[in-house]
């Protein structure tokens, strides 16, 4: 089968742990940059990436790279690439996206336009006709990255971003994306047994995640791919990594983890969430506010996203809420803590020094995950 390459993005500080997804799906990684993870595979990996990647973004196939400095450039070596390999005579295949960085073409609606006419003539010249339709099931999303002059073009064989999964129909104020919700449990050593708290799980995602994690149910199993349209995939291949999937599910374990929140509308959310994943009998949600959180367990994990207070009027409150935690969390010293946010001054407020602190973006909103780690327990 024909090798190919393929792009997944992420947020950033998260491509480490993507990396190691595709990894253990069995691709070679090519390079990996700020947000972007390079890997070879086949039109088969196509479809086992978008089912089976957690904290991607999307998937995406690249057509080409080279150097652009004008928009003549652009246009002759976009031409150049072999676009009829991929596009048929009668697909649709807008530029749906397009971004530079430090470059010296930096008009996203020139870049986009200039795109355009470059695949059209490219492949009016190979399948000689003038005209083509715009109305088709089987569609193209093109995207171009410009970073220092250099252009990356390729295909979107996504559709609707990886993190719509197709469980959070509905979401509370500060929902965590699913992808990014993914990577904080892949960033703990938690296990599908151990407890696992989050006392702000809000509409459940990180505690929706871990549980499909725990199950090793694969995300994108219960949607749809734009290149399921596509006439260049066997449908078969489809067919094939999503009995894969199905039949990879670890079903018969048994496990529990906790979600707290003082909200009653936010937890029936939650609930709601849990089931449309179809991980409602894994999670346990209860009204229960974090200055009274408690466990029997001695050792465990708590991860959460607690509010951030990006307001003026709310920094106030989110002090005196992590100040609080500092204090209920000194009583669970065997467990380790995750703790997501961009309060700057978190350390000094919770009253302990972080083991470990990683840098991520949540959205284009920079935070740092402080890993407090608890003693290992003891092996069974």
């Amino acid at each position: 089968m024909e090798d190919i390459t393929l792009i997944a993005p992420c947020f950033f500080g998260v491509e480490r742990v993507l990396r190691r997804e595709i990894e253990n799906l069995g691709y070679e990684i090519e390079r990996v940059e700020d947000g972007r993870v390079f890997f070879k595979a086949d039109k088969y990996g196509i479809c086992i990436s978008n089912i089976w990647l957690r904290t991607a973004e999307r998937v995406l196939l690249k057509i080409g790279e080279f150097e652009a400095k004008s928009f003549e450039e652009l246009f002759e070596n976009t031409k150049q690439l072999p676009w009829h390999k991929y596009i048929k005579e009668d697909a649709v295949f807008p530029v749906t996206k397009a971004s530079s960085i430090r470059s010296k073409l930096y008009s996203t609606t020139d870049i986009q336009s200039i795109v355009k006419k470059a695949v059209v003539e490219s492949l009016k010249e190979k399948y000689n006709v003038n005209w083509f339709s715009e109305d088709s099931k089987e569609k193209y999303p093109i995207h171009v990255f410009i970073n220092k002059d250099k252009v990356t073009i390729s295909i979107d064989t996504t559709g609707d971003a990886l993190h719509k999964r197709g469980y959070r129909e509905v979401s509370s104020k500060a929902p965590i994306r699913e992808t990014l919700a993914a990577a904080l449990v892949y960033l703990t050593p938690w296990k599908r047994g151990r407890p696992l708290i989050d006392p702000f799980c809000g509409s459940g995602t990180i505690l929706i995640e871990a549980a499909m994690i725990g199950l090793n149910m694969a995300p994108g199993l219960n949607r749809e791919f734009i290149s399921e349209n596509w006439s260049i995939i066997d449908k078969k291949f489809w067919w094939n990594a999503r009995k894969q999937a199905f039949n990879l599910m670890k079903k018969d374990t048994d496990f529990k983890i906790y979600g707290y929140d003082i909200d009653d509308r936010v937890l029936e959310i939650a609930k709601e969430n849990a089931k449309l994943a179809d991980v409602d009998n894994y999670i346990h949600f209860e009204k229960r506010d974090m200055r009274n959180l408690n466990s029997e367990d001695t050792y465990g994990f708590i991860i959460t996203n607690p509010p951030y207070g990006e307001r003026l009027e709310d920094k106030e409150k989110v002090k005196k809420l992590y100040k609080a935690m500092g204090d209920v969390f000194k009583n669970l010293d065997t467990w380790s803590f995750y703790i997501i946010t961009s309060y700057d001054k978190f350390e000094e407020v919770f009253g302990k020094k972080a083991t470990k602190k990683r840098k991520l973006y949540n959205g284009m909103l920079r935070t740092d995950l402080y890993q407090y780690l608890g003693p290992k327990p003891p092996k069974e």
